[in-house]
């Protein structure tokens, strides 16, 4: 989330103590305390609503398989292209060589094109 070591905090209290000075500190401390526990309160009333308005059919959805960090594309293609059972080599020869000889030889319609009033 927050790519911060423990260096970089170091730094940023000092210059925090350094900026805001140490009579002040302590108060927007407790601000920043109380904001993240009101955030903390409006986000779990938020899944509390959710849950209630969805209702039961979403329970046992498992929402981290929906997380876009975790698909691969290599994988998702890896995947798809081995669930298919392999054809064997000469059915699948024969079956293309049946069907262009067939798409070759299949008759024309005559005749004016077919119109539909409704989808223009």
């Amino acid at each position: 989330m927050i790519d911060i070591n423990g260096g970089e905090f170091v730094v940023l209290v000092v210059l925090a103590v350094l900026l805001i000075g140490p009579e002040r500190l302590p108060g927007y401390a407790a601000q920043l305390a109380s904001l993240v526990k009101r955030g903390k309160v409006l986000l779990q009333d938020a899944k509390t609503r959710v849950d209630a308005e969805l209702g039961d059919d979403f329970k046992d959805v498992d929402w981290s398989k929906l997380d876009p960090r975790q698909y691969d594309p290599r994988r998702i293609v890896r995947d798809a292209l081995l669930d298919d059972t392999p054809v064997p080599a000469r059915a699948a020869a024969a079956g293309a060589a049946g069907a262009a000889s067939s798409a070759a030889h299949a008759p024309r319609p005559t005749g004016p094109a077919p119109f539909d009033d409704e989808a223009t």
